[in-house]
């Protein structure tokens, strides 16, 4: 499987099949992010926000993936579990959706806008993690780092990916709207592997044990 990142949370997972994912995309630009054309085949939002639910960045007919049930799409398992996009039951920021997606018997988890600390029945519903997507920045939009690391440690990944974070690409307003990832990492206390892109297996998995993050222009 190979995982893309195009900023903010917005996620490009191909299965070794060729089936096409894309998670949360913002469509065309988000500041200084681009999203090239492409084809996919399924497009998930976590939550309706302008930032993660472009849909029409891809052209032609695709699976939509954007409510908390169970999907069953070409040869991609996916299961959604309800949170929040904040830590008062969505009353600030509203819902937001946890999506598992088993791919190539990997079980990737994309928390969307996580906003709070699991609880015990949704850790159960979200089941085993192979590789975590998460938000680490914080600000009152999303979990912070202090917060990210304990779900990290919750869901107990064998990768962990920072999402919506302060980027440079994101310039003097990602600054003022997120938190950037060292805060994370510094919490986390793991070793970091920085890729251009993520080409994994169940094979080699454990080879990037730890935190991934992406390289980003």
């Amino acid at each position: 499987m190979k995982i893309k990142w195009f900023g903010q949370s917005a996620f490009l997972l191909t299965s070794q099949q060729g089936t096409v994912i894309l998670i949360d995309p913002f469509g065309r630009r988000f500041l200084g992010y681009r999203i090239p054309e492409l084809r996919a085949d399924i497009v998930a939002v976590t939550h309706d926000h302008r930032d993660h639910n472009q849909v029409q960045v891809v052209q032609g007919q695709v699976e939509l993936v954007n409510q908390p049930e169970h999907y069953s799409i070409k040869d991609i398992d996916i299961q959604g579990t309800p949170t929040f996009h904040d830590n008062v039951g969505g009353a600030k920021r509203g819902n937001n959706i946890v999506f598992v997606f088993t791919v190539d018997g990997l079980r990737i988890c994309h928390t969307g806008d996580l906003g709070h600390i699991l609880t015990d029945e949704q850790v159960e519903s979200i089941g085993k993690v192979d590789v975590l997507m998460l938000p680490v920045g914080g600000k009152g939009s999303t979990l912070d780092g202090v917060g990210a690391t304990e779900v990290m440690r919750q869901l107990q990944p064998t990768i962990a990916i920072p999402m919506h974070y302060s980027t440079k690409a994101l310039g003097l307003l990602g600054r003022i709207l997120f938190d950037r990832e060292d805060k994370f990492l510094k919490v986390a206390g793991y070793p970091g592997t920085e890729v251009k892109e993520l080409n994994i297996s169940q094979d080699s998995l454990e080879d990037y044990r730890g935190v991934v993050t992406f390289q980003y222009k």
